[in-house]
């Protein structure tokens, strides 16, 4: 079967096809065709090494994201038959509960082999059956970047019908934790440097929307929509650069979810201001399997379909996808097909 596999040297560059033996599933495990992945910030972040040890060593094969029908089962697996569309996890060492210090060594994607291969070998209790009414590339979106905003606002997060939810720009995180907002009954405002993506936010349910170009000081306006209290919960994946407007924005007692750092990782932090006005940050990092199964649910209920990105990569030319996600030009989810 054919693979990608990142090998000889760190660097999107390298990601190679290669041929691999086809997966034979134990008693416990199956064996899920893949049929289409996503890519995430993390994955591109894998892909140059940036994890350490933690990302494993080469040969690797990325990504975590992704869906596919069961192939095969082993002789002791009941609850997954030959043909139901699936989400490997994850994690497969991360089943239920908050993370641990074995959650990550058995991530896909790194430092464990992901979903970039024709066939996945996995065990049967890292499976999840997707959402019903998902085709799978709407379903590859959902193992990670799904559940990174699921795990934010409602695991831990807590949100409830009547908060405000900052959100910052329209990646996939992001968007999912729109479409979760709206689903609990929160209110939304969300922030982007294009006109054209905000206006996609708004047709997606967006109460507000900011062009932090044009308002540079966004968090003034932040504190206008709410009356000057300040909003209930922020979803931070800008970092260093966006942090400290982020604890401006959000009332005393608030939660801001630091997910990502693209604007950078370094940076003071005023944490006086955080002390004095309660505010509790908490890091987010994916979810469990039992987070997963809990937003299938939820996402079948409400009829939630992901937002993916026009564009499409081919099995083949995941390294120039990867590249490309720093130039931002995508609204939702870039998703890939396998074959």
């Amino acid at each position: 079967m054919k693979v990608m596999l990142l090998e000889n040297d760190w660097g999107p560059k390298n990601i190679r096809a290669a041929e691999r033996p086809e997966p034979e599933p134990g008693p416990h495990d199956v064996v899920i065709a893949m049929e289409a992945v996503s890519i995430n910030p993390r994955d591109l972040i894998m892909s140059k090494g940036g994890y350490g040890r933690m990302g494993g060593t080469l040969p690797l094969v990325l990504l975590c994201d992704g869906a596919g029908r069961i192939a095969a089962t082993g002789d002791e697996v009941r609850h997954l038959k030959p043909g139901d569309l699936v989400c490997p996890t994850y994690s497969r060492t991360w089943l239920f509960g908050t993370a641990s210090a074995s959650t990550h060594k058995g991530a896909h994607g790194g430092p464990l082999d992901g979903t970039l291969q024709e066939k996945m070998l996995v065990p049967a209790d890292a499976v999840v059956k997707a959402p019903a009414h998902m085709s799978a590339e709407q379903a590859a979106t959902l193992p990670c970047a799904a559940v990174t905003a699921w795990n934010a606002l409602v695991e831990q997060g807590g949100i409830k019908a009547g908060d405000t939810v900052l959100l910052q720009g329209t990646g996939g995180v992001s968007l999912f934790a729109l479409q979760i907002a709206r689903m609990q009954g929160a209110g939304t405002i969300i922030t982007s440097s294009s006109d054209a993506k905000l206006e996609r936010a708004r047709d997606m349910g967006a109460d507000h929307t900011i062009n932090y170009r044009d308002v540079p000081d966004w968090h003034k306006q932040a504190l206008e929509h709410t009356g000057g209290k300040g909003v209930d919960h922020v979803v931070e994946v800008g970092g260093s650069g966006t942090l400290e407007k982020s604890i401006a924005a959000v009332r005393q007692s608030g939660t801001i979810s630091v997910i990502g750092v693209l604007s950078g990782n370094a940076g003071e932090l005023n944490l006086g201001r955080i002390v004095t006005r309660n505010v509790r940050l908490q890091g987010v990092t994916v979810g469990s399997r039992e987070m997963l199964e809990n937003m299938v649910r939820a996402m079948e209920l409400h009829r939630i379909e992901p937002t993916i990105d026009e564009q499409r990569f081919e099995f083949e030319d995941v390294g120039r996808a990867l590249m490309s996600l720093p130039e931002g030009r995508h609204f939702g989810k870039i998703v890939g097909l396998v074959g």
